[in-house]
């Protein structure tokens, strides 16, 4: 008898909330104060870096595509990389201009040692990358290859993942919203097994951002 009347309580407590709905305590504006301070550098790109830097990433600043086209020969020729993937159009159009051969049939990325992808934006904080579904990469691109190299430009910069949010939301204001949306912060790495760290352990063991000034 006890228990049907709690559970009688808990079903009447429901239809109350039901007829007569409460206000939300909090509303949809956010909060105008910054929880994070302010970067050290007045430069994103900086911060980026340093940030990257402090999870076993790699930073690449480029002037414009040009020098991005020369650095990145330059770093596939000293790293003896011959198969190199990219699935995504305008890239792809940057690499055969500046004549590097990159394989670019989505079910090869599984057997290429790096591959290339574009991103949503730079989180400058944190050092991550935002990266979603919508992308042409798919979502292969961020895990296969065991180097994983992004491209990005300066627009794609933000201070903290709720800037890179609201651009987010202005991006796809006109089409479908990414069905998947994360965060690359370093290379792949775990210590699930006797607290010794693996890296690539569920993706990519090395992780590079080839930034352009533009």
């Amino acid at each position: 008898m006890e228990e049907s009347t709690s559970r009688e309580k808990v079903l009447k407590a429901v239809r109350d909330a039901l007829v007569n709905p409460m206000e939300p305590p909090y509303t949809n504006e956010e909060n105008i104060h910054h929880v994070y301070s302010a970067p050290e550098s007045e430069f994103l790109e900086i911060s980026f870096a340093e940030a990257i830097s402090r999870v076993n990433g790699n930073f690449v600043f480029n002037t414009d595509e040009e020098e991005f086209a020369e650095n990145l020969k330059t770093f596939l020729e000293t790293r003896e990389i011959d198969s190199f993937h990219c699935y995504e159009p305008d890239i792809q159009k940057i690499l055969n201009d500046n004549g590097i051969f990159c394989f670019n049939a989505r079910d090869e990325f599984k057997d290429c040692h790096a591959g290339i992808t574009s991103c949503e934006f730079l989180i400058a904080r944190l050092g991550s990358i935002m990266v979603s579904s919508r992308l042409a990469s798919g979502r292969k691109g961020f895990i296969y290859p065991p180097v994983h190299i992004v491209l990005a430009y300066r627009h794609q910069l933000v201070f903290d993942i709720k800037d890179a949010f609201a651009e987010l939301r202005k991006k796809y204001s006109d089409t479908e919203y990414p069905s998947m949306i994360s965060l690359i912060t370093g290379p792949s790495r775990t210590a699930d097994i006797e607290k010794t760290l693996v890296m690539g352990a569920h993706g990519p063991e090395e992780l590079y951002v080839f930034f352009i000034d533009k």
